[in-house]
């Protein structure tokens, strides 16, 4: 016993001094710098391979959106693979391809981004591209017409055929009621369709330019290379006065009580439940206590919930902690399960909150909360392993506030103590801060012929 607790401690050591050692050179290997229309550049040097991840973020989401317009950002991110006045439709991801590198975009409720991983000596197609579509976006009406089906059908999939998501997103939806984090990235069906191409020009005008955008540049390049050749193509690129996206002019306020709904679909098989409460966003200094108890919650097999839940009283096929703090502004913890067969969806409503009472009661062990920690920081430095992962955090950020927040995250996650992670759970898992969601199977109805 004495020889495990001691191959333990020092597996905790290693991991701490590499995990400090890692967050210092992902932050002393990046350089900011700032063209004269206000477009920021960010370069992660890493010359462990002759590759780059180009990314280009925008400052808009779906946060942004107006009411009537949902999913206009994320339909807008489609069309910028539609054409520019130089690049024909779909040529954009064809040029990189053929010169090996591969792209995509997303986009969030914060944010939208454009990347391409690729060859080092090639990144100045990359540059030359995205250039070009931040201002000569064509907008076709056909392809507008064109893409606005392919959204649609997407969302069908996504979410109208699967009642896991679907609820989800009903539940997001009826626990804010002011901001606009109540509807989805991709937007409600009716509204996807009323976007036209006058729309999308506007949203497009006003939202993507160089004073609300920034490059991240990961991977085998040298700034003083590297910045002649953007500032070659982007910085003839104007930023009208006001270009900037506004802060949002509401917040939630506090919610005065429990929300429910239910939820009945036939293509459910088995009762699912989501639990979610208000935490506040990222740099908030409860933040990192609650990346804690999510990770001692759900990290795993040896997690509480999985542990007792499902192990233990075989109640639940799965059940989860979810809780991301990378937000601009409050967001959501939730809480989650998909019920055994045979087992009722209250009974494991029950359950979650007789975990979440646990802790309220007692505070976490020592043991709880190290390995928690190691676990949260692990995944963060072991995820920046990749030119693509780098560029990811460091754009993330950058959004929430700067990149320099990087070091604030580990050391505020270091700081956690067990009596601290109680305390957030007793602030924030209270029946007023709650929103529910119960998913139920509906009976398929079977048509025959009778005999």
């Amino acid at each position: 016993m004495y020889l495990m607790r001691r191959i333990f401690a020092i597996l905790i050591f290693v991991l701490s001094i590499h995990s400090l050692a890692c967050a210092a050179s992902i932050t002393s290997s990046t350089k900011e710098f700032t063209l004269g229309n206000g477009l920021k550049v960010l370069i992660v040097e890493d010359h462990k391979a002759p590759l780059v991840t180009f990314q280009v973020w925008y400052r808009v989401g779906s946060r942004n959106e107006p009411i009537g317009r949902t999913g206009m950002s994320h339909l807008l991110e489609h069309m910028m693979f539609k054409g520019t006045q130089k690049y024909g439709s779909k040529e954009f991801s064809n040029i990189i391809q053929r010169n090996g590198g591969t792209d995509n975009a997303h986009t969030t409720k914060e944010y939208t981004t454009y990347f391409q991983s690729i060859a080092a000596d090639r990144v100045g197609i990359s540059i030359e591209l995205e250039a070009d579509r931040m201002t000569n976006l064509l907008l076709a009406p056909k392809e507008v017409d064109s893409e606005r089906n392919v959204v649609m059908e997407e969302r069908r999939m996504r979410y109208e055929d699967d009642p896991q998501n679907l609820l989800y997103e009903e539940l997001v939806a009826l626990a804010f009621g002011s901001h606009p984090y109540r509807w989805p990235v991709i937007g409600w069906m009716s509204d996807i369709l009323a976007i036209g191409r006058e729309d999308l020009y506007r949203h497009y005008k006003k939202n993507y330019s160089p004073v609300n955008a920034f490059l991240v540049i990961s991977g085998d390049v040298y700034p003083e290379k590297l910045l002649p050749v953007i500032e070659k193509h982007f910085g003839g690129i104007p930023s009208p006065a006001g270009n900037r996206t506004p802060d949002l002019p509401t917040s939630e306020p506090p919610q005065p009580g429990e929300k429910r709904l239910y939820l009945k679909k036939e293509a459910a098989e088995l009762p699912y439940i989501l639990i979610a409460y208000h935490v506040p966003p990222f740099p908030h200094e409860d933040n990192y206590a609650l990346d804690v108890l999510s990770a001692i919650l759900s990290g795993g097999k040896s997690s509480r919930l999985y542990r007792s839940i499902i192990y233990e009283k075989r109640a639940a096929i799965s059940a989860f902690a979810d809780y991301s703090s990378f937000h601009r502004d409050p967001f959501l913890f939730v809480f989650g399960a998909n019920a055994a067969p045979g087992r009722d969806i209250g009974e494991i409503e029950k359950m979650l909150y007789e975990e979440m009472q646990m802790m309220m009661k007692e505070p976490p062990s020592e043991r709880e909360v190290l390995k928690a920690k190691n676990q949260i920081e692990a995944a963060f430095i072991f995820a920046q392993d990749s030119n693509y992962s780098k560029a990811q955090y460091t754009g993330m950020f950058e959004m929430l506030g700067g990149w320099k927040l990087m070091d604030t995250y580990l050391e505020g996650v270091r700081r956690v103590k067990p009596e601290e992670v109680q305390a957030v759970a007793k602030k924030y898992f209270s029946d007023n801060n709650k929103t529910v969601g119960i998913l139920l199977p509906l009976k398929q109805k079977t048509t025959g012929v009778a005999r």
